[in-house]
């Protein structure tokens, strides 16, 4: 409440505070949330490690958007070493969960071969999983790449993506 100002006024060290109680107490959603206050400098001195920290916690417990950021901060060298690899593993968990944002990431991954082995067939297939999923930019990303791609290769695409999303996610790939 005292994050957003509702029913109080808006105090970010205040929300720090209540965020640190719970989160100590192993509430996901506090530790996440805690995360977040640490990456934006909120009520706290901004520290990327302490962010990250915080949201591993919460990632350990399944939280999708702590796994997300964490995804996020491996990919940009924030509070960590910067590593590709790292990213694409906290990508695919959310991806796999049905996140449309992962599911875009892991399709950028893949076409420029970040972390993963570049393989346009499988960036196509996340991409389309992202854009069936509700990201605009999906279907954008999936057009553009499929025009240096065989028909071969897109059909193959496609069925993987339609694959993918019959099993829960569970049958992604090759």
């Amino acid at each position: 409440m005292y994050s957003n100002g509702i029913g109080v006024l808006q105090d970010d060290a205040e929300a720090v505070r209540w965020y640190r109680l719970a989160a100590d107490q192993g509430y996901a959603d506090a530790q996440y949330n805690l995360g977040g206050m640490y990456r934006d400098g909120k009520g706290v001195l901004q520290d990327y490690a302490e962010a990250v920290r915080w949201y591993r916690l919460a990632a350990d417990q399944g939280h999708a958007y702590a796994q997300y950021n964490l995804g996020q901060m491996y990919r940009q060298g924030e509070g960590v070493l910067q590593d590709d690899a790292e990213a694409v593993r906290w990508f695919q968990l959310v991806a796999d969960q049905g996140d449309e944002d992962a599911q875009i990431n892991l399709g950028y991954m893949y076409e420029l071969g970040q972390g993963v082995l570049q393989d346009n067939v499988m960036a196509h297939m996340w991409y389309d999983i992202g854009a069936a999923n509700g990201d605009e930019l999906g279907g954008m990303f999936r057009d553009s790449i499929a025009k240096g791609m065989t028909p071969s290769d897109i059909s193959t695409a496609q069925q993987m993506a339609r694959d993918c999303m019959s099993s829960g996610y569970q049958n992604c790939g090759y």
